[in-house]
């Protein structure tokens, strides 16, 4: 019974970790998306791919964060050292970035065709695909970090 308390506790937290993660990162998009273009203009469509720039700058402060959460708030420390743990943590969150970005062109090209209005806010295709992309990706994530990394 502890060990099914504690596990939902610790679910609970990665969940408030990654929203947390996931606001730095949608956030991050959002300034990345609107002062990119500007500097780069293929920005938004760079041979095919739609915001690569914004989309791997957001997610590299959404990963950060997420670290620092995890290691602080979720996760107890594995048999790993610091240093390996760290190692371990950004190649998996490489791949992530890689499922991430794969499933945001996804969404952009077929799934969402226009914004979606809900009354106080407007999301953007850019956004919707965003949100959704990071929200595969968490399940994936929370699975491989607590057995790879924090061995739990």
């Amino acid at each position: 019974m502890k060990e099914l308390l504690l596990r939902q506790k610790q679910i609970l937290f990665f969940a408030l970790a990654g929203g947390i993660s996931a606001v730095i990162e949608i956030g991050s998009f959002k300034i990345f998306s609107i002062h990119l273009p500007q500097i780069f203009p293929s920005e938004q469509n760079f041979h095919g791919v739609h915001f690569p720039l914004s989309n791997i700058l957001s997610t590299f402060c959404g990963i950060i964060t997420n670290y620092f959460l995890s290691i602080w708030f979720v996760f107890e420390r594995g048999k790993h050292s610091k240093k390996k743990e760290f190692i371990y943590f950004m190649f998996i969150s490489a791949i992530s970035t890689l499922v991430s970005l794969s499933f945001f062109q996804i969404f952009f090209r077929f799934v969402f065709a226009d914004h979606i209005d809900a009354g106080i806010f407007v999301f953007s295709r850019e956004m919707l695909s965003k949100i959704s992309a990071i929200l595969l990706v968490s399940i994936l994530n929370y699975s491989v970090k607590k057995k790879v990394i924090f061995n739990g």
